[in-house]
């Protein structure tokens, strides 16, 4: 571009205007002409001043030859200012020229100057746009990532038996480890995550350990769909293992100090974390549990619910108008297709208005346990408190006494077994109505009632002692305050009466171990102890049992008369 500072403006005498041209350092032509005509005028004036101060006036020839030599002059500058003249002009109109070949170079040079800034500007402005649109979009793509990273970033470990992912992985120390074991229960199991996204305690210090023990269902989604602010494992089973084992599995990849184990779908209250953690802080050595408080609550209309179930629904919808109406709708329109109809959303997560539709069932409570207290002081059967649907143990106190035993398979007595063990070491059971967690039913298999016999069976085959084998008395339907009562009564008993009541004593262990047995082999559970009418060995028990009442053993001689004379 040219600088419009390397030309300037001049005055033109003869034609009285303005021109424009280029600056020169050097002195113009013009100039240089001008310049040598006034010095040989102000050399001839000196001249003529100095002839007239020191010789007078001149001769006319004198003057003449003045005259001549100022004409010649006069002719000379006229001759000059017409040459001034004409190199003017021509200097004029070449710096005319120049300075119109230097404005329309310069315009030209501008315009360009002009559109190139433009285009930078618009380059810039554009690039900016563009930049704008990619920061806008990076934004939104680092959102999006962000939250693609949150939930859908999976640390991936395989495994001969199984494959886990890990959603939300972080360094931050684990105090709280959930153990959830889950089979075939996706709708509910989703709703039990999203009630443990909403505690209240701190997020960064909980995981939850979901294993699926090789669902048909839909529970492989699970893994895409949750969103939970939790450090989230989910283990998948290649094959099903039963519950023993999976909760073995969820334990040894736990990395908090306390472990809840929580069946799948058990949905947890906001300060379920928070209630059962606060028992274990300034006490290592205890058992916390909810499940004695059972709640229930129908989230899912399930195409399998038994009869019961149906007219227990029923009944609950009446609470609400919208749940009535949810339900009359599906008896309408949906009954035939044989899915499940949700009744609870999120939102009445939320808002607890889910619990319009929740029960009470008290059955450990009533069964004689409110007795004891939280504490379950001076009861003989603690154990049964270890329901692993809803109970928390520190880790340690699990490597001391030994973790689930992997025999026991399908469902029941796998959670007291443990619990026996744990008890047999010295671990306090505490009951605390606040860690209560509501189960959300489903339908009832009839395989259930075969494998609790069957494990039931393990369980009094692996520790045949007197507190064990007394929970057969729960076949009678008889109360753990009953159970309770009579195993005081036999230990006083053996204490008392060391040698007095062997035989009487003997044929009540035998019964009842036989009565596991037999309902695990499907036999009618009759004549648990048949002996001849004869035999010395029938005599000598007939002998001990009149006694038992009169010496104050009332609950002992019910229970052994219940079983005996069946």
């Amino acid at each position: 571009m040219i600088k419009i500072d390397s030309y300037e403006y001049y005055y033109n005498p003869e034609d009285g205007k303005y021109y424009i041209r280029k600056r020169k350092s050097s002195t113009h032509p013009l100039k240089k002409i001008k310049d040598k005509l006034n010095k040989s005028k102000d050399k001839k004036d000196r001249k003529d001043k100095t002839s007239k101060g020191n010789k007078g006036n001149r001769s006319d020839d004198a003057s003449n030859k003045g005259n001549k030599l100022r004409d010649k002059a006069d002719a000379t500058n006229k001759t000059n200012k017409s040459r001034d003249r004409a190199h003017t002009a021509n200097e004029t109109n070449k710096s005319y020229d120049k300075a119109a070949t230097a404005n329309e170079t310069n315009k030209v040079q501008d315009r360009a100057n002009t559109v190139n800034d433009m285009n930078q500007f618009h380059d810039k402005a554009d690039t900016v746009n563009d930049m704008n649109q990619f920061y806008g979009k990076a934004d939104e793509m680092n959102e999006t990532n962000k939250l693609d990273e949150k939930m859908s970033k999976v640390d991936i470990t395989e495994h001969s038996l199984y494959r886990m992912s890990i959603k939300n992985n972080h360094n931050h120390p684990i105090k709280v480890s959930i153990v959830m074991p889950t089979y075939n229960k996706y709708h509910q199991t989703s709703l039990s995550l999203y009630g443990l996204s909403k505690q209240t305690f701190s997020h960064a210090e909980y995981e939850v350990i979901l294993v699926d023990d090789a669902s048909s269902d839909n529970t492989s989604d699970i893994l895409k769909e949750v969103d939970v602010p939790f450090k989230f494992k989910y283990i998948q089973m290649k094959q099903n293992k039963g519950r023993s084992s999976v909760r073995n599995i969820g334990i040894n990849h736990a990395e908090g100090d306390l472990l809840i184990f929580l069946d799948g779908e058990m949905l947890a209250p906001a300060a379920f974390i928070e209630n059962h953690y606060k028992h274990h802080v300034h006490e290592s050595n205890l058992v916390v549990t909810g499940a004695m408080h059972y709640e229930g609550v129908y989230t899912f209309i399930m195409p399998d619910y038994n009869e019961d179930q149906v007219a227990h629904l029923k009944q609950l919808v009446n609470n609400d108008a919208e749940y009535r109406r949810l339900y009359e709708n599906y008896e309408q329109t949906q009954q035939h297709l044989n899915v499940p109809c949700p009744l609870i959303t999120k939102e009445d997560i939320d808002t607890n208005r889910f619990q319009r539709l929740s029960f009470p069932n008290r059955y450990f409570l009533n069964s004689g346990l409110k007795h004891f207290g939280e504490r379950l002081e001076g009861f003989t059967l603690p154990y049964i408190a270890f329901l692993s649907g809803n109970v928390s143990v520190r880790k340690a106190n699990l490597k001391k006494s030994g973790l689930f035993d992997e025999t026991f398979v399908g469902y029941g007595a796998e959670d007291w077994e443990l619990g026996y063990r744990l008890y047999k070491n010295g671990v306090q059971f505490v009951l605390d109505p606040s860690t209560v967690a509501y189960h959300q039913e489903h339908g009832i298999s009839k395989r259930k009632v075969k494998e609790q016999w069957g494990n039931h069976y393990r369980f009094v085959k692996k520790h045949p002692n007197i507190d064990v084998l007394i929970l057969s008395l729960e076949w009678k339907e008889l109360p753990f305050m009953h159970l309770h009562q009579t195993l005081v009564e036999y230990n006083e008993l053996e204490e008392r009466f060391p040698d007095e009541y062997n035989e009487l004593t003997h044929a009540f262990r035998t019964m009842l171990f036989r009565i596991i047995e037999y309902l695990n082999n499907g036999q009618p559970v009759t004549k648990l102890y048949d002996l001849p009418e004869d035999s010395e060995e029938r005599m000598k028990i007939h002998q001990q049992f009149e006694t038992l009442r009169p010496r104050g053993f009332d609950y002992l001689a019910s229970s052994f008369e219940q079983i005996y004379y069946l």
